[in-house]
């Protein structure tokens, strides 16, 4: 018993040399963490430094911003215009040319001024404008307005105004129209007893109905609408030139006679001058 306690106490008992090794063993593993983080402290804040300064770097590049003469030059690629059939793009850089270009990076410009001064011009109805960098530049996206009528005084004389679906009034200036609009062609002087540029909405929508009507019962395109004398209409058809009187609540029953008398017309021998139906019951053709 005496030599198994003996035994445990040289045990218990450490050795200096050991002890030594391991308290500086440890040292050294405590230098080296903590010269490991002051290395890693050091390598983020020159990382956070470095990209501080990257971003300040990028965010001055010229590409982010617009050349101050963007609106001034016809041939600058920083502005591209979509879909105006109508509105001609150097009209639209004209009356942009007036305008502040943005002095702030492209995703912070304020394009509500543009928009609006473009939305200014009557055949647009709507306009969307996108940003883009690298290089800066603007895509002006319009909507424009549809034509339905052109209005002339004359059917061999160049249309001097057109009307689209909702009424509004397009002029001179921006005609004539691209071929593939299919408008009503209206004679119209527009200074006896019908201006034709106090006409609206609802003339327009009567005009076109008239029309619909002409072309269901005669089953030929209308070529135009004469209404240089308001109280006494006509609507020329390859056939004949109908006349139609005064456009009052009637005349849409007198246009449902057509079927009726328009195969006559085809089988007179002489010229005909007008299929007459502005009479309430009767209805005769007019020979030259």
């Amino acid at each position: 018993m005496e030599d198994f306690e003996q035994n445990q106490e040289q045990e218990e008992v450490i050795d200096p040399k050991r002890l030594v090794k391991t308290v500086r063993k440890k040292r050294q593993i405590r230098r080296v963490r903590k010269t490991q983080g002051v290395f890693r402290n050091f390598f983020r804040f020159l990382v956070t430094v470095l990209l501080l300064l990257g971003f300040v770097y990028i965010s001055k590049m010229p590409q982010w911003y617009l050349d101050k003469k963007v609106f001034t030059t016809s041939s600058s690629n920083s502005v591209v215009i979509l879909n105006n059939n109508i509105v001609k793009s150097y009209r639209i850089l004209a009356l942009l040319r007036a305008s502040e270009v943005p002095n702030v990076p492209i995703y912070m410009a304020n394009t509500s001024a543009i928009e609006k001064q473009i939305k200014s011009l009557t055949p647009v109805e709507d306009v969307y404008i996108r940003r883009y960098a690298f290089p800066a530049r603007l895509q002006i996206i319009l909507k424009e307005r549809v034509p339905v009528l052109t209005v002339s005084p004359d059917a061999k004389v160049q249309p001097v105004a057109a009307f689209t679906k909702d009424g509004k009034i397009i002029g001179k200036e921006f005609l004539p129209l691209d071929k593939k609009f299919k408008t009503i062609l209206v004679l119209s002087y527009g200074n006896k007893g019908d201006d034709y540029t106090k006409w609206d909405a609802r003339k327009v929508q009567q005009i076109e109905k008239i029309v619909k009507y002409v072309e269901t019962y005669s089953k030929e395109p209308v070529e135009y609408i004469d209404f240089r004398n308001p109280y006494d209409v006509y609507v020329k058809i390859k056939t004949v030139n109908i006349r139609i009187g005064k456009i009052d609540e009637n005349v849409f029953k007198r246009l449902e006679r057509i079927p009726s008398i328009l195969p006559q017309v085809k089988l007179v021998d002489s010229k005909v001058k007008y299929l007459d139906l502005s009479w309430e019951k009767v209805n005769y053709l007019k020979l030259e």
